[in-house]
């Protein structure tokens, strides 16, 4: 149901590479499938007993970032999310036109939040490797495809961030607690990080998740607490710290205080 995407620049990648989808949401927003024997999509089951009941709603024009990217969804599958239930009832919708304007979002991630409306998952995709009992990303079977980037350019941080976490706190404001998780556990299966994009991230994290958030910041805590070799040589912690202004390095204090109660404790 998108549009045509302008050509992206590279940005800095943390991460695993996996393949990035060529694919658009044409045919009712639902990207080409992917499969390998030992692993099984999380969302596979619940794919897609809602576009049953959903596909003849009215269309919603949906007018994203500072490019003004145009994208397309039904009004039924947009009103999974409470914010857009509300929307479409009036509140931000130009009524005669069906049309919604979103100038705070990066197009990169309404997309991916779109994808899991419809299809209960974003690429790439969780799969569970049943032979191993453990979650990781699908790999794209395109072996030509371009590589995923797992970061994003944040017009609002003027910087790269984990996409994971730009979707994570997307979904706190939309009202979508599954895509929480989800991406919750995507960035749990990242690896070599650069401590930069760490704490850009964090603060974005802090920035734009409530107080009462136990999930993502404690994500964070806990990363920067077991990388704490690296980061305690790392300039850019040094620079973060002097510059301060966010919960975040008090929140770390105390994380970092308990740490070292536990291993009192134990010994």
């Amino acid at each position: 149901m998108f549009t045509r995407r302008p050509s992206q620049s590279k940005t800095e990648s943390f991460s695993k590479k996996a393949g990035r989808s060529k694919g658009s949401f044409r045919e009712h927003a639902v990207s080409k499938t992917r499969h390998e024997k030992s692993r099984r999509p999380i969302a596979e089951e619940r794919e897609n007993p809602r576009l049953s009941t959903t596909l003849t709603s009215p269309i919603i024009t949906l007018i994203v970032g500072r490019e003004q990217r145009i994208f397309a969804a039904h009004e039924d599958v947009l009103s999974l999310s409470p914010f857009f239930q509300q929307a479409c009832r009036g509140q931000f919708m130009e009524a005669q036109s069906k049309r919604i304007t979103l100038p705070d979002e990066e197009p990169e991630i309404f997309s991916s939040v779109l994808e899991y409306l419809y299809k209960g998952d974003y690429y790439p995709r969780l799969a569970f490797n049943k032979r191993r009992n453990t979650w990781e990303l699908e790999p794209s079977q395109d072996m030509g495809a371009p590589a995923m980037e797992s970061t994003v350019y944040h017009h609002g941080t003027e910087g790269e961030v984990l996409k994971d976490t730009v979707i994570y706190c997307t979904a706190e404001k939309y009202g979508l607690e599954e895509l929480k998780k989800i991406a919750l556990r995507k960035q749990g299966l990242q690896s070599g990080i650069q401590c930069s994009t760490i704490l850009a991230s964090a603060r974005y994290a802090y920035a734009n998740t409530p107080d009462t958030d136990s999930k993502l910041r404690a994500h964070y805590l806990a990363l920067i607490i077991r990388s704490r070799g690296t980061f305690k040589r790392s300039g850019t912690m040094q620079l973060e710290m002097h510059a301060g202004g966010s919960q975040l390095f008090f929140d770390l204090f105390v994380a970092l205080c308990n740490h070292v109660d536990d291993v009192a404790s134990a010994a």
